[in-house]
């Protein structure tokens, strides 16, 4: 099967690409910079944006992977109008399935972010295509940048009543490969980390973990997303889930490591799943990071608008 990946250099999609090379599939990954083609991966330029490229990428395609997001700072770009595009686009070139990838709690608390991405699987439900939503915890390698980015603080904020749901980015891959490599669903489905834990525990662990020594300040986050975190609305119990713990994250034991990540004595800081299961020169994860495409937000990221600096 030819799957073209939306978002293919961004978190998620660092993962998924690799994934599906794995499993048997041709891809092709969708980037704004112009790319080198290799092996089971042809990179092809396009823009979501703008909608430029975006048909001829569509051109033999039997399914596509849509990742890509313009985050919590791009007012939806990508996520609604660049959804638009490229339903459009992909019903024109007689595309058979699209999976757009979500937010869990997307449609319990459309608040922000998580309202972009409701409007965008109401665009995919109603485009005229087979489709499948997957919606997805954040992703613990997310949550380990934004505590990286704290880390020189003495102290941390932390809200105990906040719960969260962190999940790898690899296990969400595999399910993806999964669902996109079957029929269309019609419906959106689920899957998050094996544990709920609450923000101060997930803080206080990732310190530990990472031999810091920071003062934890309780305090009571303030904003309809915080409350909707609180009433468990960004959490879910579906099946199948996730099976790596915050803790195996941060901290794998030796022998699960080199089972599961290639032995990587630095796994914390790699969030790429095809460097923890034995990259090829074809993944992205081995192609220079010099395009606009940053990371933005654990979910579906990989479209922010381009900066200078």
């Amino acid at each position: 099967m030819r799957i073209l990946v939306t978002g293919a250099t961004g978190m998620l999609g660092r993962a998924l690409v690799p994934a599906l090379v794995k499993a048997g599939h041709q891809v092709r990954a969708l980037s704004r910079t112009r790319r080198e083609s290799r092996g089971n991966v042809e990179w092809v330029w396009g823009d979501l944006f703008s909608g430029h490229g975006v048909p001829e990428a569509l051109a033999g395609v039997d399914a596509v992977a849509h990742l890509a997001t313009s985050g919590r700072r791009g007012r939806g770009a990508a996520d609604i109008p660049g959804t638009r595009r490229l339903v459009v686009a992909a019903r024109e070139a007689g595309v058979g399935h699209l999976l757009l990838t979500s937010m869990v709690g997307a449609d319990r608390a459309p608040v922000g972010y998580l309202g972009y991405k409701l409007e965008a699987e109401r665009l995919v439900a109603a485009g005229g295509l087979g489709w499948t939503v997957l919606r997805s915890t954040p992703f613990q390698q997310w949550l380990h940048r934004r505590l990286r980015d704290y880390a020189a603080l003495p102290v941390l904020p932390v809200d105990p009543t906040v719960l969260m749901q962190p999940v790898h980015t690899g296990e969400v891959a595999a399910r993806a490969a999964e669902l996109i490599g079957g029929e269309p669903l019609g419906t959106a489905v689920e899957f998050g980390g094996p544990e709920v834990l609450d923000h101060a525990l997930l803080a206080r662990t990732w310190c530990r973990l990472r031999g810091l020594r920071r003062l934890c300040l309780p305090m009571r986050f303030p904003g309809r997303l915080y409350a909707a975190q609180r009433a468990g609305e960004l959490t879910t119990d579906a099946t199948p889930s996730g099976t790596i713990t915050w803790d195996d994250y941060l901290s794998p034991p030796a022998t699960a490591r080199a089972a599961r990540w290639g032995g990587s004595a630095a796994f914390p800081d790699s969030d790429d799943f095809a460097s923890e299961h034995t990259a090829s020169p074809t993944s992205p994860a081995t192609q220079p990071e010099q395009d606009p495409d940053v990371h933005v937000y654990g979910g579906d990221d990989g479209y922010e608008r381009p900066t200078r600096g």
